[in-house]
């Protein structure tokens, strides 16, 4: 999904740019995920974020699939949660 077809759901929903963007989806995430304890390389590979460190980012090729699929639904079922 393009950023603007986010956007475009979000002023739909009622936000000003303001008070949310489609960023703040992915802020949103990354906080809820390593507050609740899930290891920070599996949430920045997750949000397709590069090592800063350049020679861990040459070698480590992981991609953590497993645990991803784990950690996205867990962040299906908080969501769900969030809305009941």
């Amino acid at each position: 999904m393009s950023d603007g077809g986010v956007r475009t759901a979000i002023r739909a929903m009622g936000f000003t740019g303001e008070e949310f963007t489609a960023h703040s989806f992915r802020s949103l995430a990354s906080t809820v995920l390593n507050e609740n304890g899930w290891p920070p390389d599996v949430i920045e590979r997750q949000l397709a974020h590069e090592d800063a460190n350049r020679i861990r980012a040459a070698y480590n090729r992981a991609e953590y699939m497993d645990q991803r699929r784990e950690m996205m639904q867990w962040w299906a079922d908080w969501c769900e949660e969030m809305i009941a």
